[in-house]
């Protein structure tokens, strides 16, 4: 038997960063959608922990015992006093590195798929201090649709979404670390006082309502002059969006991709299009959120 368990990407509508904490985490104000973009994780038992992966960007993918899908399944048999023996799949179509936690939801499925497949029966709770283990992004990775990540993201409080909204999604032609744009965040706040992130009022009341002109009126990411400042390309492919159309444009979490909120899926293809043809990405795909979290298919 197999469990099979689809786990959606994310977009940060709102990332607010504050000083560096003496762990070397920074408090955050992040505001998760979750958008119709999806890996599928597939849990087999095996006579050892085995990880394996197709799709898109496959080859950057890490098959040892430091890929979330390990470190989940890991984690759940230490609980239970068993063992890991699981073959594990990945099914990606969330790009890899590319700021939309695509690692993070591939460890909520796993997580979720090994409880299913061990009949671990194991509580929301318990999978959710699990996730918060593993990533500050996990733990949304698991439940989905809207949340305030508060804490280092890890703590999530579930938000009211009024209708759907159309995005574009801009991937690059490489990479960006993660800590390494936190480093470069740092550097960038050194010497000036950096304040107590908090969501924004008018983006949640936005969210609230559905209405696409008033969140990208207050769509905001910190990081984004630090991806910006190792990956300056990254402006071209902002502003080849906003050409196009879009109502908003910003580097989605980290980075390097780049998100376009658009009116409409019409208005989003044409974004999508006009990105196509500018040549400062390396492909765009379009999704509409909020969507579920992980979900056994």
């Amino acid at each position: 038997m197999s469990v099979t368990v689809r786990v959606p990407a994310k977009v940060n509508v709102q990332l607010a960063v504050g000083a560096a904490r003496p762990d070397g985490f920074h408090d955050l104000a992040n505001v998760f959608l979750a958008v119709g973009l999806h890996d599928e994780v597939t849990v087999t038992p095996a006579e050892e922990l085995r990880i394996t992966c197709e799709g898109p960007d496959a080859d950057q993918v890490p098959l040892d015992r430091t890929n979330l899908v390990a470190r989940a399944a890991i984690a759940l048999a230490a609980r239970r006093g068993i063992e890991p023996n699981v073959h594990i799949h990945i099914a990606k179509d969330i790009p890899v590195a590319g700021g939309m936690a695509g690692g993070s939801a591939d460890g909520a499925g796993a997580l979720l798929a090994c409880d299913r497949l061990w009949g671990t029966a194991a509580s929301r709770a318990e999978l959710l201090a699990i996730c918060a283990d593993l990533g500050s992004d996990v733990p949304f990775s698991l439940v989905g649709g809207a949340a305030l990540g508060t804490g280092r993201g890890e703590r999530l409080t579930a938000l009211e979404v009024g209708g759907t909204f159309h995005w574009v999604f801009a991937m690059a032609g490489r990479g960006l670390s993660t800590p390494a744009v936190f480093r470069e965040f740092d550097r960038l706040a050194e010497g000036r006082e950096i304040p107590e992130p908090v969501a924004s009022p008018e983006l949640l009341a936005a969210l609230a309502k559905g209405d696409a002109e008033a969140l990208a009126a207050s769509v905001s990411n910190d990081l984004q002059p630090a991806a910006l400042s190792l990956f300056p390309e990254l402006a071209d492919t902002l502003e080849a969006g906003r050409g196009a159309g879009a109502l908003a444009a910003l580097v989605s979490g980290s980075g390097p991709t780049t998100a376009f909120l658009a009116r409409d899926a019409g208005a989003a293809e044409k974004v999508a299009e006009a990105l196509r043809a500018s040549g400062t990405c390396r492909s765009v795909r379009t999704a509409a959120g909020p969507v579920p979290g992980a979900t056994v298919l």
